[in-house]
């Protein structure tokens, strides 16, 4: 049974992979013995890493020998989920760099938190190991660059998390778009609902002894430890994350830029902030970002706190056409006439999760295998982090003209902002001393 279970698995995620329509690498030959085992590593198993592990142990030719955290208590229930999930337990490092020194490492799947992604990635690429990266693929626009150019360099496959471009609807309703069945596509529309509470205000207390502070905070400046950060909030902190446009939005602004053909925009604009808690949280709560193409353009509209009312889904993208409008979701595409009624509904084979913070499910599978098949079939990827990174990066700008408060303008070719000095201190953060990323 397991054996059929695997094979369908296999057969039904490649077949998936065949309709797909986006940029993609193609890789060559086969790098790895079709019959080869690819030996992983999970570095960050909080949450994400409950469907990234079971994901991984359902693709036949992988094997995840370590999981990695910083925090014993992480690890430790993490090691219960994986013995009652995959029937075993890997073997544990709190230090990834002994990860990467190990040879026998091929692949390593991220699932930190967002100012290590790029880092690590860049460091896990120059010790000759492929990696799967969770969105965003960076922190700040500079580590984007600095991720796409080692890869380059490198010539390891990077695949990152944005899983819905392995979504066989979504592809089917790409490739519709492209062959006219709404007419002319102008308009892309993303957005996110949650009603998130309060962080409140953090108090200086002692690092717990199950964690490693110095290495949680790596690449960032050192800073003292408080009680609202770890372990999920520091995606409201710019020192750590980068807000709910990159935490969630970077998912649907993607499927707009698929949706519409389009890379990076001319201008940006955002309108927002904080409107609900007076606490620490330091990004928008309440955020409008609109992206402005030659004759296109794309929005996202982050509730992060506050409902989108009436009620609609948590989460989605909308596609406006001259002849009609198609909704997309991890779940189904549908698709509607100019006067508003559903003309058919596509369903993914396999749900997933779509508002939780562990976001599994079937696409997760699909992803990955896709991964997986480019390392050892030479298999095309369907989020290449040449193309990802373009979404990530226009998260960043969304980032950047909220705090300027001002329409930035773009060069769709770099993605640099034009004319604005104040905007471009944007571009990098600082650095703790001996931990920023080179090539």
């Amino acid at each position: 049974m397991e054996s059929s279970r695997r094979k369908f698995i296999k057969q039904t995620a490649m077949g998936t992979m065949g309709t797909l329509i986006v940029p993609q690498l193609s890789f060559g030959k086969n790098i790895f013995n079709a019959n080869e085992t690819i030996n992983v590593a999970v570095i960050g198993v909080r949450s994400r890493a409950k469907s990234l592990t079971q994901a991984i142990h359902k693709y036949e030719y992988a094997k995840i020998i370590y999981t990695c955290d910083v925090d014993d208590d992480v690890i430790d229930e993490h090691n219960i989920f994986l013995q009652k999930n995959i029937g075993y337990v890997p073997k544990v490092e709190k230090d990834f760099r002994k990860i990467l020194d190990d040879k026998d490492v091929d692949a390593v799947f991220i699932a930190t938190p967002e100012h290590w992604h790029a880092p690590m990635a860049i460091m896990a690429l120059q010790a000759g190991k492929h990696v799967y990266v969770e969105k965003p693929c960076s922190h700040n626009p500079h580590e984007n660059e600095l991720l796409v150019a080692a890869q380059r360099k490198y010539k390891k496959i990077v695949q990152m998390g944005n899983q819905q471009r392995s979504a066989q609807s979504s592809a089917l309703a790409v490739k519709e778009i492209k062959e006219g069945v709404i007419g002319n596509v102008y308009k892309g529309e993303a957005y996110y609902s949650a009603n998130r509470g309060s962080i409140g205000t953090g108090k200086l207390v002692d690092v717990p002894k199950t964690l490693n502070w110095d290495l949680w905070q790596g690449p960032a400046p050192r800073e003292a430890f408080r009680d609202n950060v770890h372990p999920y909030n520091w995606h409201w902190f710019k020192s750590w994350g980068t807000g709910e446009i990159h935490n969630n939005g970077t998912h649907e602004i993607d499927i707009c830029r698929w949706a519409l053909g389009v890379d990076l925009p001319n201008k940006v604009t955002s309108f927002g902030g904080k409107y609900t808690f007076d606490d620490d949280w330091q990004f928008p709560d309440n955020q409008e970002v609109t992206y402005q193409y030659d004759d296109k353009l794309i929005t996202w509209t982050g509730h992060s706190r506050g409902k989108i009312q009436p009620s609609q889904p948590g989460r989605g993208a909308s596609i406006y056409g001259s002849k009609g409008v198609i909704t997309l979701s991890r779940n189904n595409y549908k698709l509607f006439g100019l006067d508003g009624e559903l003309i058919k509904t596509v369903d993914e084979k396999v749900k997933s999760e779509t508002t939780n913070t562990v976001g599994g499910g079937g696409l997760d599978v699909t992803h990955i295998a896709n991964f997986f098949n480019a390392i050892r079939l030479g298999e095309k990827l369907n989020a290449p982090i040449e193309d990802a990174s373009i979404s990530t990066m226009m998260c960043h700008l969304g980032n950047i003209a909220q705090d300027v408060g001002e329409t930035i303008n773009i060069d769709p070719k770099t993605g640099k902002i034009e004319g604005n000095k104040r905007a471009m201190k944007n571009w990098k953060r600082d650095y703790e001393k001996g931990w920023e990323p080179k090539l």
